[in-house]
């Protein structure tokens, strides 16, 4: 479902709504202001978590762009549909030839080369441009879960991607740029598991296999978050939302069964487990020696 298109002081006041009408419609909460001077309605308001208030206002403000700009960084990444962590939203991001920060929009002066920006109804850093600026400004983890996220939505973006890394080879945030681009991985289809990617490598475990089908012994054919083939460790990130249905609750039980069955062991871990993850390593490692003296 498309975004609602924001009120504007003066669109409303065009329409004869008044000042004091338009105070009184905020005070009431039947107008709910989501930058100064930009208004939804509450339902509207209501629907939309934080980065949904974030993309109705970068559109509007990438609607207003001049020549040669573009929303850029996280809005990029906003509009562009992609998922982000633990980012900073209070400000609109826009790249172009003119660099300023406000309140509400900082603008980062830099220069584009071609293919840079794309248009998707507003002018925006393409696919390959926007994972390296969040890579150059963002810490690891969180430029780790919008470039998995970056690829999930244009895997095509990974053949482009080198261009745009050497392109940002002489500014700031370089290094963390090459970092972050042999790291992604576009298989990694949630938060969560983009998040225990930075995990297991922080903790020095093997680099596992993404997204591997097993076919199991009652003729169903799974797909594994994590698998350490060679240890016969199967890893699995838990969100815990899928098992709001009991019936959820017993098809994953089944289905930890089945793999189990084919001797592997499995390891799951949740949200919580990734602030304390050296458990869960240890947990890994528990498993691969319990299946080689098996």
């Amino acid at each position: 479902m498309p975004d609602p298109t924001p009120l504007t002081r003066a669109l409303l006041r065009s329409r004869g709504v008044s000042d004091d009408r338009i105070t009184h419609a905020i005070r009431s909460g039947s107008l709910a202001p989501v930058a100064r001077g930009l208004y939804l309605r509450r339902t509207e308001y209501d629907a939309l978590d934080a980065a949904g208030h974030h993309r109705v206002r970068a559109r509007h403000e990438g609607a207003r762009l001049e020549p040669g700009h573009a929303l850029s960084h996280v809005s990029a990444a906003l509009v562009h549909g992609l998922d982000v962590w633990n980012v900073d939203l209070r400000r609109v991001h826009v790249s172009g030839n003119k660099g300023r920060i406000t309140e509400s929009v900082h603008r980062h002066q830099t220069r584009f080369s071609g293919g840079d920006v794309v248009d998707i109804g507003v002018p925006v850093t393409s696919i390959e441009r926007t994972i390296v600026d969040l890579a150059r400004s963002l810490p690891f983890e969180q430029a780790v879960v919008a470039g998995d996220a970056a690829l999930r939505h244009d895997p095509s973006a990974r053949d482009r991607l080198p261009d745009a890394v050497a392109s940002a080879s002489w500014g700031h945030g370089a290094a963390g740029a090459r970092a972050v681009a042999s790291f992604i991985d576009g298989r990694s289809e949630s938060v969560g598991e983009s998040r225990s990617r930075v995990r297991i490598a922080e903790c020095g475990l093997p680099a596992p296999i993404l997204q591997q089908a097993v076919q199991a012994r009652n003729g169903r054919t799974y797909r594994l978050d994590f698998f350490w083939k060679d240890d016969g460790v199967i890893g699995e990130f838990d969100g815990l939302t899928k098992y709001d249905d009991r019936r959820d609750l017993v098809a994953e039980k089944r289905r930890e069964d089945a793999l189990r069955d084919l001797g592997f062991e499995v390891v799951r871990w949740t949200w919580h487990d990734l602030d304390r993850f050296g458990v869960v390593a240890a947990g890994i490692a528990r498993a691969g020696n319990r299946r080689k003296r098996a």
